[in-house]
């Protein structure tokens, strides 16, 4: 296409530079040295102020194809676009518009440094996948790539070339309301799930137009905050960072995510945005991350309120010198970093720094080439909501699906012949299934589970809602009041109930009272639903209960006394189908917990790989001098990695190929796994290692590989797993990742709580 005649002279200018090194080097190192060499000429190029602009991203703020703002912040937004002193937008969506901005970076600024657009495609931009955690629990590491892969490939259709995401947080507090946005509470497969994240959003380069930037969040500890409080104050050890806090961070890395964003919360007294230890010694230097950091919404201006820094200024200065190279929201840099620099505040070698490292992304993105990569309007059209999106978040949603309990098999549902009262207004709800971070998604647009079980024709279906489980609510800041009074709908549901053979009850939160600022301190099923849940089995106990939710919940009581209990999630536009699928057998169930599921709120934080403390057990009978409750068992309702199937698996054999093994070397481990059920099936085979002694304490357990076996009724496998020094390392008292000398457990099931063990002994 032909480009702007400014923004011609500029490319030419850096394409003559660049061709002008004179050194021998390969054609590896020259595509590397010319990269930069292009960015250091555009560099020269630049003012300070020009400089600072790369470093600030505003949000959408004012309607496109309305007149242009002629005051207030709006205006002056608009201007600082105007001048070059925007390097990135963020919720701008559609070609239109995406196009309309780009056109002014591109043909109105003095050197046409096109923008990047950012946008949070969570787990979808307009079609949506399963939350987050729910994807977690298919521990299907080829289907999150390919989810990840297909918002990709929707969101960069509108425009979008950068999404907010994967959110890689560790998460071991279920009051937070963000533990949806992420893989679980487990470090090893969180950082195989961050990995697939970021190579299905970035692809293995980004010369097709259906990749875009993928940004690894939120560095870093944010879901260690206090009490389960969103926002709130972080305090945890070195080897808590290093041993489950950063390897999924590190993993993105690996992958080579381009972009990174700080977190909210402080870390042992300094607010991320403001840490040189996380993003300078750790981010770029330990681990040589080449991409850039972009603070959080407004999270460089929120150092004021950490009591950390006086202004606006201060804190502007604080977050660029500890290695926050973009400003979102906050005005901080744009406002005041050219004084800074020139009072000698902020070294403009760091500004350079930053600087090159969000242009060196825009180049690789390709948008110094073509600025307008991704705003095709044809396709646009023939990509946004297309059928071959809505089969692959169906197979993701059904993947995703964990059964809890099938007590008398009372699962899969007859086909034919049975009288089924469907009750709970989640099960009519074609909205709360998106679940939360779907800003792009339109309400009413998700399969309910009423019309997925409706496509089953042989049998009698008949629906009541019993009662609301929210109440009023505004689309983007996602307010919901729980209903805590209403049970005008208990008599039809109960009534309804002693009519049928079987009874499918919905409940759990609706899709928006998790996420972001959506903590909690009762994790039980929210306003009546419990009341309506004993009414219901009180007039009939044949009931499959179906849970919705975006975080692990407190059902002591259903456990004790529904006879099925399946875990569905907020599964996202396809929710309904994948969900009356499963129920009825046409999808074997095979999801894992990726978080522990308490018995009481009083557990938590609870997580299966806990550390022993010096009294674990009871010493003598009737002890109580010992760590424990007085009030409720220490063990979790349901544990990480658990979940049925409608097979059966046996574990058997287990064997080791020698009991021990020296450095650089490795032993395996082998189990044989059989389906005695009557239907094909599939079963994560889950390694579990313990380090029995350590110069810092080891946990009780923790995963080191799993495997997806699918097996015919009667079929037996033998899987092996590979152990080696990488297997057994950890962040020792040496501040160093290494294996230590000493004697191990093997673990292997289908669940943390795997009782098959071996021991081995490592030595140098």
């Amino acid at each position: 296409m032909k480009k702007p005649l400014k923004y011609g002279i500029v490319f030419a200018t850096l394409f003559a530079l660049s061709c002008s090194t004179s050194k021998p080097i390969t054609a590896i190192e020259y595509k590397r040295d010319a990269l930069d060499i292009k960015v250091d000429s555009l560099l020269k190029l630049m003012t300070l102020e020009e400089k600072v602009g790369q470093l600030n991203q505003y949000n959408g703020f004012w309607e496109i194809t309305g007149p242009t703002p002629k005051d207030g912040q709006a205006a002056k937004k608009y201007a600082d676009l105007k001048n070059g002193l925007v390097g990135s937008m963020l919720n701008i969506k559609g070609v239109k518009d995406v196009r309309a901005i780009q056109k002014i970076a591109v043909e109105q600024t003095r050197l046409g440094i096109p923008l990047l657009f950012g946008f949070d495609v969570i787990h979808g931009y307009k079609t949506i996948s399963p939350i987050p955690l729910a994807e977690a629990a298919s521990w299907d590491l080829d289907a999150i790539k390919k989810s990840a892969a297909m918002a990709a490939e929707e969101a960069s259709s509108v425009g979008i070339n950068w999404t907010f995401a994967p959110m890689v947080d560790i998460s071991r507090d279920a009051r937070w309301g963000r533990v949806m946005e992420g893989a679980g509470e487990d470090p090893f497969l969180g950082s195989k799930i961050a990995f697939a994240r970021v190579k299905g959003f970035q692809g293995e380069n980004f010369n097709s137009n259906k990749t875009i930037l993928a940004c690894t969040k939120h560095f870093a500890g944010y879901a260690f905050a206090e009490s389960g409080r969103d926002y709130n104050t972080v305090d945890v050890s070195e080897s808590t960072l290093q041993n489950t806090i950063f390897p999924p961070f590190k993993a993105t890395v690996d992958a080579g995510v381009r972009t990174f964003m700080n977190s909210f919360n402080e870390l042992n007294g300094i607010p991320a945005t403001g840490s040189s230890y996380l993003q300078r010694q750790i981010l770029k230097g330990d681990w040589n991350f080449k991409g850039f950091v972009v603070s959080d919404w407004g999270s460089i201006g929120e150092m004021i309120n950490h009591g950390y820094a006086k202004d606006n200024k201060q804190a502007a200065e604080i977050a660029l010198n500890a290695g926050s190279d973009m400003d979102m929201e906050s005005n901080a840099y744009v406002d005041h970093l050219a004084s800074s620099v020139k009072e000698g505040k902020v070294k403009i070698e760091l500004v350079d720094d930053a600087v090159k490292r969000i242009l060196k992304v825009k180049f690789e993105l390709g948008l110094f080439e073509n600025p307008y990569k991704y705003c095709d309007e044809a396709r646009e059209l023939e990509t946004v909501g297309k059928q071959q999106f809505q089969n692959d978040v169906l197979d993701m949603a059904k993947k995703s699906i964990v059964l809890l309990k099938n007590e008398k098999e009372l699962l899969p549902l007859k086909k034919s012949g049975q009288k089924i009262a469907l009750i709970g207004a989640l099960a009519n709800d074609k909205t709360s299934p998106l679940g939360s971070w779907r800003i792009a998604a339109d309400d009413n647009t998700a399969v309910s589970v009423l019309e997925g079980l409706q496509q089953y024709k042989d049998n009698q279906l008949t629906y009541a809602k019993g009662a609301d489980v929210a109440v009023g609510r505004t689309q983007f800041i996602w307010e919901t009041k729980i209903n805590t009074t209403d049970k005008s709908g208990f008599a039809e549901a109960i009534a309804l109930a002693k009519q049928v053979d079987v009874v499918v009850m919905v409940l759990g939160e609706h899709g928006l009272q998790t996420g972001e600022a959506r903590s909690r301190t009762d994790l039980g099923l929210p306003g009546v639903q419990q009341e309506l849940l004993e009414a219901v089995y009180n007039a009939n106990p044949n009931i499959v209960l179906v849970l919705n939710n975006g975080r692990p919940l407190t059902i002591p009581w259903a456990d004790e006394h529904i006879p099925a209990i399946v875990e569905a999630w907020h599964l996202g536009t396809q929710s309904g189908n994948a969900i009356a699928q499963v129920l009825y057998g046409d999808y074997n169930p095979s999801g894992k917990l990726p978080m522990t599921f308490p018995r009481s709120i009083g557990q938590v934080p609870i997580y299966y790989n806990y550390k022993n403390t010096g009294r674990p057990t009871m010493n003598e009978p009737e002890s109580v001098f010992w760590s424990h409750y007085s009030d409720e068992k220490n063990t979790p309702l349901y544990p990480f990695g658990y979940g049925l199937s409608y097979s059966k698996f046996v574990y058997s054999d287990l064997k080791l190929s020698s009991d021990s093994f020296s450095k650089n070397g490795e032993i395996q481990v082998a189990v044989t796994l059989k389906n005695t059920g009557k239907v094909a099936g599939k079963e994560v085979v889950q390694m579990y290692i313990r380090d029995l002694i350590g110069s810092i304490t080891r946990p009780v357990k923790e995963l080191k590989g799993f495997e997806m076996v699918e097996l015919q009724p009667n079929e037996s496998k033998k899987i092996t797993f590979t152990i080696n020094e990488k297997t057994i390392e950890f962040f020792t008292a040496n501040s160093k990742w290494e294996a230590e000398t000493g004697d191990f457990k093997v673990f292997i099931g289908g669940s943390s709580a795997t009782n098959m063990e071996m021991n081995f002994h490592y030595s140098n």
